[in-house]
């Protein structure tokens, strides 16, 4: 998988600004569908040059609502974040610095 099309965006949530700043190594992300630990893990060192302790995955299902005859639409697409947290030497990340 291309590299440069992994990272989508940070997410902003209230646990998730709490998490950054009160561990200051937590920062929450998301990713592509088809991205794995790895992946997300050299896109990082390759783009935005910190150095990642751990990786963590999580798959946010579709929200879906039926709307008669057996038919359903999709409220929320499925989507991946992940959780990274980095080493205690890295500097930290900051998304719009892109090399």
């Amino acid at each position: 998988m291309d590299l440069s099309r992994i990272i989508l965006g940070t997410v902003t949530t209230e646990k998730a600004e709490r998490m950054k700043i009160k561990d200051k190594r937590v920062v929450t992300l998301n990713v592509a569908l088809k991205a794995t630990k790895i992946d997300v893990k050299n896109a990082l060192k390759k783009f935005y040059d910190v150095d990642v302790e751990s990786v963590r995955v999580m798959r946010v299902p579709p929200k879906v609502r039926s709307i008669g005859r057996g038919k359903v639409m999709e409220k929320r697409h499925r989507a991946k974040k992940v959780m990274i947290t980095l080493k205690p030497k890295s500097k930290a990340l900051d998304i719009s610095v892109f090399q």
